[in-house]
């Protein structure tokens, strides 16, 4: 059994100061996870998901992570590229869809289907044309399911590499765990298990193709002032370990190969996303909901057989 850490204070106060820099900007309306006390989110408190989401780091690297593999599907390309903030103001984008992933997992179910509408709403006006003629929409089911699954795909993978290992029922567990959510956003098909995932893998392969974007986007991830002053050194090293993350034939299909960590880098960001998982900060949107739920707020960092084990 894995036991949490509350550190000294200075060094708490700080790291709570970041948490709430990074998942709470001032110029976002405040969500408040610890609030109605009692209401339910869309995903049970002892679910994996609920386990897996609360570590900071294995988060940064899975959103990456899912966001390469994103657009390596023109369609998808080119409506994030064409429709969003991402290449003018990305730590603005990344701030909402860091957010985004944090009110479906934790927030209370009024909140998550509130934002969920919201999001729909806005993905009614994403249409347009790729480069080579094809039409698309941000709602259509097709593109929802690959977004999604590349989505679960990138974190529980980081969660699972760098973090600590799940077995192959965690991780069906954590893909089953997201599709009801994924269906309120559209994704009719989103992936329940790792068998689901892979046949999604595999009917979309050969729509997938190499493109200039995703080396911009990498280089945008290495070089915007994304995470605060004292981490910064350590976001090129994340980065690549979301490389390494992204299966090898679309790593070398998208050119990437040989763009990830040297193995003492890999050990390093395992040994951070271990302690990182240990953390218990008042700020994290997990520890907010453990309190709506009435739960200790310790309640997701004592580790005993497995993850997703009850109190």
């Amino acid at each position: 059994m894995t036991t949490p850490i509350v550190l000294p204070w200075p060094l708490q106060s700080l790291l709570e100061a970041i948490t709430r820099a990074v998942l709470q900007p001032g110029d976002r309306p405040h969500i408040d996870f610890s609030r109605p006390i009692g209401e339910a989110g869309l995903i049970s408190p002892d679910s994996v998901s609920w386990r897996v989401f609360k570590n900071p780091l294995s988060l940064f690297i899975g959103g990456v992570t899912a966001v390469i593999m994103e657009l390596a599907e023109p369609r998808v390309r080119t409506g994030v590229w064409e429709h969003t903030s991402f290449r003018l103001n990305p730590i603005r984008r990344l701030h909402s869809t860091g957010l985004a992933a944090m009110v479906t997992i934790y927030g209370s179910r009024t909140t998550a289907e509130a934002m969920i509408a919201r999001v729909r709403r806005i993905h009614d006006r994403v249409t347009g044309v790729t480069s080579s003629g094809e039409t698309y929409c941000a709602n259509d089911p097709d593109l929802l399911n690959w977004v999604q699954g590349t989505a679960a795909y990138g974190f529980v993978q980081a969660y699972h590499t760098y973090v600590r290992q799940l077995s192959a029922s965690e991780r069906d567990r954590c893909y089953a765990d997201g599709v009801p959510a994924a269906r309120l956003f559209g994704a009719t098909g989103a992936p329940g298990s790792e068998a689901e995932l892979e046949a999604l893998f595999h009917a979309t392969a050969g729509r997938l193709e190499r493109s200039a974007i995703v080396l911009e986007f990498l280089a945008i991830m290495r070089s915007a002032p994304i995470l605060p002053l004292p981490l910064r050194p350590a976001q090129h090293l994340l980065v690549a370990a979301a490389v390494d993350l992204v299966p090898d034939w679309m790593q070398a299909l998208l050119g990437l190969t040989g763009h990830g960590l040297h193995r003492w880098e890999a050990e390093a960001v395992r040994q951070a996303g271990a302690l990182a998982d240990r953390l218990v900060m008042e700020t994290n949107p997990a520890v907010q909901a453990c309190r709506r739920m009435r739960l200790p707020a310790d309640y997701l960092y004592v580790h005993r057989s497995a993850v997703g084990a009850g109190p």
